[in-house]
């Protein structure tokens, strides 16, 4: 390896002038050694970053054993029970939405086939050997718990829904439980004019 030239050493000098600020000038000095050069890194260049002692709201901890916040912890992961051994229920979600002949076939309403133009989602859940009267139902703005003697299903629902606004019914004959859930839509206004 060849040894750094006094043209090498004079070259990083310059390019060291070029990049340094004007109240780094007083810094200067320790720059003439070529070893203390060698220790600047991309972190050096530009202004020296500002040491703020404030410390936001969204990060101070509070003086709790709490691993999470609340808003952290997902709707609905208080039903999750590792332990319980009942099987998940087969089910099925559709998303549905009133249609009208203006809309299929002027197309008036800009209503599409996409999952935005949807009002309700439709959850289907096939409970065999349960009876009406053992279906305990359980909705959230999220999260829908359902639990029967023989089957467990706490489902995260794909969109918002209004928890107050929905409707379930049992079909016997079927062993399936129906529930429709109006969905939450913020651009509703907009989408369904």
């Amino acid at each position: 390896m060849e040894c750094l030239g006094v043209s090498s050493v004079q070259n990083l000098k310059d390019l060291s002038a070029l990049l340094a600020t004007q109240q780094d000038d007083d810094d200067d000095e320790d720059c003439k050694n070529v070893r203390a050069c060698a220790q600047m890194g991309p972190g050096h260049i530009g202004p020296p970053p500002k040491k703020d002692k404030e410390v936001s709201a969204g990060h101070v901890k509070k003086n709790s054993k709490d691993i999470w916040r609340e808003e952290e912890v997902a709707e609905g992961s208080q039903y999750d029970d590792l332990a319980d051994p009942r099987p998940q229920p087969e089910y099925e979600i559709i998303l549905k939405q009133s249609v009208g002949t203006e809309d299929l076939f002027l197309g008036l309403n800009r209503k599409d086939p996409s999952s935005m133009c949807c009002e309700a989602m439709l959850v289907k859940i096939k409970l065999p050997d349960t009876k009406a009267t053992d279906v305990v139902l359980d909705v959230k703005e999220k999260f829908l718990d359902l639990r029967t003697l023989k089957y467990k299903l706490g489902l995260h629902l794909p969109h918002p829904i209004h928890s107050d606004r929905g409707k379930a019914q049992f079909f016997s004959e079927r062993e399936e439980l129906e529930v429709t859930l109006l969905m939450k839509r913020p651009m509703d206004v907009i989408n369904m004019q």
